[in-house]
Parts: C-alpha cells; structure tokens; sequence
C-alpha cells in the first residue's frame, strides 16, 4: 500500500514542478491604451492592430500613429504617456515590480513626439528610466516632459 502512494506521488511530481514554469511564462503586461484617436496602431511581432482603449501592450511593441493619429497610454507603474500625431514609439523594455517598485522602462521615439508623465518607478528608480531619440538619449528623474524626434525614420 505505501508502494502505491509512493508512485503516485512520483508520477505527479512531474507535473507539480512544471506548473509553475508555465504560470512564470506568461508575460505580465507593461500596460494599456487608455485613449485611442484617429489612425493609430500597435504592432506586435510584425503584425498591426488598430489600437484601441483597453489593448494591452507588453515590452517591445511599437505605437505607430498617422497625421491624424494619438494615443494615450498608462503603464503599470502609472506612468502615463502621450504619443502624438505622426509619431513612432517602441517601448523597448519594461519591468516592475508592484511591491519594491523596482525594475526598469526603456523606450524609443523614432519620430514625432511623446509625452511623459512619470510614475513609481523614476520616483523609486530614477536610473532605470530611459528614452531614447534617433538624436539623443534622456534619463528621467520623475517629472514631466515632451520629447520631439523630429521627422526620423520608422
């Protein structure tokens, strides 16, 4: 009867320990378009999608907006940015951590403008925030600003 009990519990402990690896994998969103106006997309892995209030975004999409295009975006840490008409936006790299409110935020304007209010995590980390522009590279120290990147490429 231990036998039986024993095997059991070695015939489960497989899937016991990859359980969680699968629950880890799954990729936490760095936020959400909150405001969506005029033509405005988010590609993702090569394919766009009209962007929508609501749509998740996740590290390594890019916010691609017309002339008649903007989109308003609030990240998990609460900052909140602003991507203008005719602009280009990749947000590179985004972790957080809700508790300790560590973790970093790296984007790009290619081109066209973005606004930044920043959250918790340039209050808390302020060297982990970084944007970038075909001409420059800007550290945040929490505050608010607007970047322009002119008419560069996508």
């Amino acid at each position: 009867m231990p036998y039986r009990n024993i095997a059991a519990a070695l015939l489960l402990l497989p899937g016991l320990v990859a359980l969680p690896l699968n629950a880890s994998a799954e990729e936490l969103p760095a936020g959400m378009v909150k405001r969506a106006k005029g033509t405005a997309h988010v590609e993702r892995e090569g394919k766009k999608t009209a962007a929508q209030p609501g749509d998740k975004l996740f590290s390594n999409d890019r916010i691609i907006t017309a002339a008649d295009g903007s989109v308003g975006i609030t990240l998990r840490d609460d900052t909140m940015l602003s991507v203008g008409p005719n602009s280009t936006m990749s947000l590179d790299k985004f972790a957080f951590d809700s508790t300790s409110h560590q973790g970093t935020l790296q984007a790009t304007v290619k081109r066209g403008t973005l606004g930044v209010i920043s959250g918790k995590l340039s209050k808390q980390s302020p060297n982990a925030v970084q944007f970038n522009t075909p001409s420059a590279i800007l550290g945040v120290r929490g505050t608010e600003f607007v970047i322009d990147a002119g008419e560069g490429g996508e």
